[in-house]
């Protein structure tokens, strides 16, 4: 069976970064929603225009929309033999939801992190405006600084990353989201790791998880 994987975890635990490196080391792909839904925010589609006033707001987007997108590429030939999914599901609804559309999740994995770090973290976290790769200017720096390494577009600090709505978001992690690790431990693939201060630290402990 393939490696069908959940990242979860608080806003700025690092499930981007984490997933990137995970995709290079297990050779699946990352499909994360909030890049899907940038993307349409980017080329202001209406469904974009509905997505950026719900996301600058810090407020979870519907899950009729969520789901009609996840749905859609994970049909597409590369997810066959595996997949990670970062920023979904964000509720017990998305999690049935995928279940009753036939999706398997065999690995769960939570990265442990306190709202305070959280907070200090979010403020130093930047973008690209291209291919949508993650950075942190302390933690996690582009080689140039604003400029991407991967693709070599600039860098921007999202609206929501902004301290009232990183406070709004932790709210509904924890009163929507958290509760999956509940739901994801009664069917015995949940995982959890502490947040490190070293990135690569966290990845080693990741994957020692899940090869375990």
């Amino acid at each position: 069976m393939g490696m069908y994987l959940v990242l979860l975890g608080a806003p700025g635990a690092g499930k981007g970064t984490q997933a990137q490196r995970l995709s290079a080391e297990l050779e699946i792909p990352t499909i994360s929603t909030g890049n899907i839904l940038r993307a349409a925010i980017k080329d202001q589609t209406p469904l974009g225009i509905q997505i950026e006033s719900l996301m600058g707001g810090g407020n979870l987007i519907p899950d009729d929309i969520i789901m009609k997108i996840i749905a859609e590429r994970l049909a597409e030939p590369d997810c066959v033999n595996g997949f990670i999914l970062d920023g979904i599901p964000r509720t017990i609804g998305q999690a049935e939801a995928l279940e009753q559309l036939g999706i398997t999740i065999n690995h769960v994995m939570s990265i442990e992190i306190s709202d305070e770090e959280v907070e200090r973290r979010m403020s130093g976290r930047r973008v690209c405006t291209g291919c949508g790769a993650s950075y942190h200017i302390a933690a996690n720096p582009s080689k140039l600084e604003g400029i991407c390494d991967t693709c070599g577009a600039s860098l921007m600090q999202r609206e929501d990353d902004a301290p009232e709505t990183v406070r709004t978001r932790l709210k509904i992690y924890h009163e929507a989201t958290s509760p999956l690790k509940a739901f994801y431990a009664e069917r015995n693939v949940l995982s959890s790791v502490e947040n490190q201060s070293d990135i690569g630290a966290v990845t080693v402990s990741i994957l020692a998880a899940l090869r375990g």
